[in-house]
């Protein structure tokens, strides 16, 4: 619930008053006439939800099951291999191209062993430095009573 101080008047929401002229009213009058019409389509007119919840509270009400909706089976489409598909345009693909159907020439790439030492050397300039040596303030003697 609202405070009372949170409750505003219903005069402060209505719209400001509009001044409107004759001829802008013919226009509206003659703009809903133009899109008015008599004849509405029976499949149109007809509110599905409103009589399916009908049905499922009279059903209820009963001591009935829910009516369910009758669902429209899919035809069943062609099974399609993929990997055939796939095959038959890669070939298609490299013919389009003007390339061979053999396989492409693998090379082996020489190993890197200069890679192995510049790991080893930057594991070794990671260790930590030494600290350096701080100076401590010289401890206060006590007083003295007297």
């Amino acid at each position: 619930m609202p405070w009372p101080d949170e409750i505003r008047s219903p005069e402060r929401l209505d719209p400001a008053p509009v001044q409107l002229s004759e001829d802008e009213i013919a226009k509206a009058l003659a703009l809903m006439d133009a899109l008015a019409t008599d004849d509405i389509p029976e499949d149109v007119a007809t509110d599905r939800y409103t009589e399916a919840i009908s049905d499922l509270i009279t059903a209820k009400a009963e001591g009935k099951p829910a009516p369910h909706a009758a669902e429209k089976e899919a035809p069943a489409g062609p099974v399609v291999d993929l990997m055939a598909a796939l095959q038959e345009s890669v070939q298609k693909t490299k013919a389009s191209r003007g390339e061979s159907g053999e396989h492409a020439t693998v090379h082996e790439l020489p190993k890197k062993k200069a890679a192995a030492k510049k790991t080893a050397n930057k594991a070794a300039a990671r260790k930590p430095a030494a600290k350096k040596a701080t100076k401590k303030a010289p401890a206060k003697k006590p007083r003295r009573s007297a």
